[in-house]
């Protein structure tokens, strides 16, 4: 098993910067893809930033490519999410995920996940 905590959200103005942070228990994490969603209220789950396992590749939602940055710290088990230029419509709960295999943005391909930190950014 793979137990998955996030944390670092909170309330931000736009323009402003927060960067989450998930940290990972249980089953080797070297040999995980890691990937960040977040869910706003009324919407469906959504895709916004995955990770290799070595940090060698990532792959971005059109909607956070150049202001979101996720990276990952294998001796520490954590995966973070910098998050730059916020927007309003950023708001949301975000959630830490992982899998096996190659990168995806798929939700339903990730078998791990924490959660959740909340994210609220006014304009």
């Amino acid at each position: 098993q793979v137990q998955l905590v996030e944390s670092g959200g909170g309330l931000v103005q736009a323009g402003g910067s927060l960067r989450l942070t998930c940290a990972v228990s249980g089953r080797p994490f070297s040999s995980h893809v890691m990937g960040w969603f977040r869910q706003a209220p009324g919407k469906e789950r959504t895709f916004v930033a995955a990770i290799t396992w070595n940090g060698g590749g990532t792959y971005y939602a059109d909607s956070v490519k150049g202001r979101f940055t996720i990276s990952r710290d294998n001796a520490k088990k954590v995966v973070y999410l910098q998050m730059n230029s916020l927007k309003p419509e950023d708001t949301a709960l975000y959630y830490c995920a992982a899998r096996f295999g190659a990168i995806v943005a798929s939700s339903d391909e990730y078998n791990y996940w924490g959660q959740g930190t909340q994210v609220t950014v006014s304009s």
